[in-house]
């Protein structure tokens, strides 16, 4: 089992959703999140007065799934989530030591 996090823009949430729905993805976390990379921010004016925003807002979707789904769902929220532009986000895959549903006890791969 693996578990993908990736880090992405905004507004691109609803489009990498629906990526994700098109290849049976079951369920997925999503959390509003701050932070920054390469890009470091940026300077913005607001009422005339200039402020450094160090944390852009960014949207982070966690994905527990089998093995066999990893390079499909990579592929889907590489190619959904690119922009061209910087800060268009990251992935991270880990694997997956253990998955237990609360609700049955049900482990691992049943339990997704």
């Amino acid at each position: 089992m693996k578990l993908v996090i990736a880090i992405i823009k905004p507004f691109m949430l609803d489009a990498v959703r629906e990526a994700l729905t098109a290849l049976d993805v079951q369920g997925m976390t999503v959390s509003e999140v701050k932070g920054f990379g390469r890009q470091k921010g940026h300077t913005e004016i607001y009422r005339g007065a200039e402020y450094t925003v160090d944390f852009l807002p960014k949207t982070k979707i966690e994905i527990a799934l089998d093995d066999d789904m990893a390079d499909k769902v990579i592929e889907a929220i590489q190619n959904t989530a690119n922009t061209g532009k910087i800060g268009d986000g990251k992935i991270f895959v880990l694997d997956l030591v253990q998955a237990i549903r609360i609700r049955t006890g049900e482990t691992d791969a049943n339990a997704l």
